[in-house]
C-alpha cells in the first residue's frame, strides 16, 4: 500500500473535491462561508447587533479562524504557494479575513469605512461556490458567450432608469421625497 504525506493527503482533501473526504471538506467550506456571509448581514442590521452583537462577534472570530486555518492550509499543500496566493480566490480569502484581525490591533477600525468594506469582501468567497458546481461551468460559459448581449442590455436598463429617474424628479420635485436626480433613480430601480 502506497503511504502518502500529510502535504498530499491535504492536497487531495482541499483541492479534489472527487473523493469523499474533499466533498466532505467542500459542504463544511460552502456552510461555512453561507454562515459566515450571513453573520456579516446581520450585523449589519442594527437591531441584530444590538442585541446579538456579542455572540455575531464572536461568531465572526470563529469563521475568521477557521478560514484562516484554510488558507495557510491552502498555502502549505499547494505546489507552489505563490501561484494560490497572487490568485483572485488568495487575494479574496486574505482580504476577507484581515478586517478582524485589524480590528484587534486597531479596536475602532471596526466602524471604519475601509474595514466595514474589507468585511464584506467575505461575500465574495461565495463565488467559490461556482468551482464546485459543475453546471456552473455551462452556465459561466453561456455568460461569456452572451456578454455583449448582457452588457448592451444592462446598459439600455440603466439608460431608462436614469431617464425616468430623472423625468420623477422633475415631476414630483422635492415636495414629494424627490429630492435629488441619485435618490429619483434609486426610486426607479426600486
Amino acid at each position: 500500500m502506497k503511504q502518502y504525506s500529510l502535504k498530499t493527503k491535504l492536497y487531495d482533501i482541499i483541492f479534489e473535491s472527487d473523493t469523499p473526504a474533499g466533498k466532505g471538506f467542500d459542504l463544511l467550506l460552502i456552510v461555512s462561508i453561507l454562515l459566515s456571509v450571513a453573520v456579516v448581514f446581520l450585523d449589519s442590521v442594527e437591531y441584530y447587533n444590538k442585541r446579538y452583537g456579542e455572540l455575531l462577534y464572536i461568531l465572526e472570530w470563529f469563521f475568521t479562524i477557521l478560514f484562516t486555518l484554510e488558507y495557510f492550509l491552502r498555502i502549505y499543500c499547494i505546489g507552489k504557494p505563490t501561484l494560490y496566493i497572487r490568485s483572485f480566490f488568495g487575494i479574496i480569502d486574505l482580504l476577507s479575513i484581515l478586517p478582524t484581525y485589524i480590528s484587534l490591533f486597531v479596536p475602532a477600525s471596526r466602524y471604519l469605512s475601509v474595514i466595514r468594506i474589507l468585511r464584506v469582501l467575505r461575500i465574495f468567497r461565495i463565488l467559490k461556490l461556482i468551482l464546485y458546481i459543475g453546471e456552473a461551468n455551462l452556465l459561466m460559459e453561456a455568460i461569456l458567450a452572451s456578454r455583449r448581449k448582457i452588457i448592451v442590455f444592462l446598459f439600455s436598463i440603466l439608460l431608462l432608469v436614469s431617464i425616468f429617474g430623472s423625468v420623477m424628479y422633475l415631476i414630483e420635485g422635492q415636495a414629494n421625497g424627490f429630492t435629488s436626480i441619485p435618490r429619483s433613480i434609486y426610486w426607479a430601480i426600486v
